[in-house]
């Protein structure tokens, strides 16, 4: 009895048929198994960048006022939302809207990703930062959110605060709008503040606008990591620390007694001679109208002695230390 032989044909074909049988199940079992790498984009380096583009903006604007100091007076102070607004847009123009990060972002090393089209699986995912960068819709969105909300929320609260919308003098339609305003304020506050706690929790989404257009912030390079230098910021807290505390004690300090504990070391000049007697302590130069103070005898200008004593009662002479009770006018010898 001889071997039946197979045609090589319907072998063929029957694999196939199987193949094309097994395909689907295997991308349902390709598409149920899909893992999810965990990442974990520091907190504080995104509060950095947020701070570091509010300071690249301060700085923009500062150069800016400088260009119109020769104007007039408080024409900019007019337009400061516009100025805002302007400012906003160019670095958003120039960073957001060409795929690169804004100057925060860049020192910081983070960039936006698009959170709706993230890969999962696959050849694609490696390190768990890939993903494409933000659509133009969610660009243009980000643009009015952030430019033209925070803008035109500035102008409405001007206006209103200028019109007086919240006096209960206004009329009932100016109140209602005034009581409407204070709710939304309130109502942005709050889920500003569940952004928050919602951003502590888990690290993503660090405002509103970033939440709602799904524009996530990433590392823009894996390999890149995180120096951080003190010395900057260790010098400005001492400096801040060391302001805060002279501007506390100077107002407290009596400067005549400085200055007397101070004058015996003082050189080039000897105390007590005709020259400093006859000029007056406070402008160092001879009155035009001298008047002395009493009951020290000590010569002064008019106008320096005058506005002295008028701004402090207990106001003492800068020679002698001793209390002026009155001044008048030196005889003339």
């Amino acid at each position: 009895m001889g071997t039946e032989i197979i045609p090589r044909a319907p072998l063929k074909d029957a694999w196939l048929t199987e193949y094309n049988r097994l395909q689907p199940l295997w991308r349902t079992v390709q598409e149920s198994s899909r893992v999810f790498l965990p990442i974990s984009i520091s907190r504080v380096n995104q509060f950095d960048a947020a701070r570091l583009d509010v300071e690249m903006s301060a700085m923009l604007k500062e150069q800016l006022v400088k260009v119109f100091t020769l104007i007039k007076p408080g024409l900019l102070f007019q337009y400061e939302p516009e100025l805002d607004a302007f400012l906003e847009f160019l670095i958003w123009r120039f960073s957001i809207w060409v795929d690169k990060p804004t100057p925060g972002n860049a020192l910081m090393n983070l960039r936006y990703r698009d959170e709706r089209h993230v890969p999962v699986s696959g050849n694609e995912v490696r390190t768990g930062l890939e993903g494409p960068g933000l659509s133009v819709y969610q660009k243009i969105w980000y643009c009015l959110g952030t430019v033209g909300g925070q803008y035109l929320w500035s102008r409405f609260q001007g206006f209103s605060a200028f019109r007086r919308w919240g006096d209960s003098e206004q009329r009932p339609l100016a109140r209602r709008a005034w009581v409407m305003l204070q709710h939304v304020e309130g109502l942005y506050k709050a889920a500003s503040f569940l952004n928050l706690l919602l951003f502590l929790y888990g690290g993503r989404y660090r405002s509103i606008i970033e939440r709602l257009l799904k524009a996530r912030l990433v590392y823009e390079s894996p390999n890149m990591n995180r120096s951080v230098s003190f010395e900057y910021m260790n010098r400005q807290l001492v400096w801040n620390e060391f302001s805060e505390m002279l501007l506390l004690l100077l107002p407290l300090l009596n400067s005549a007694l400085v200055k007397k504990f101070f004058s015996p070391f003082s050189k080039g000049k000897s105390n007590g001679t005709a020259d400093d007697e006859a000029e007056c302590p406070i402008c160092h130069s001879l009155p035009s109208i001298p008047f002395v103070a009493l009951p020290c005898q000590h010569r002064y200008c008019y106008y320096c002695i005058k506005t002295r004593s008028e701004a402090s009662r207990s106001y003492r002479c800068a020679r002698c230390n001793e209390a002026v009770k009155a001044i008048q006018r030196q005889r003339s010898s």
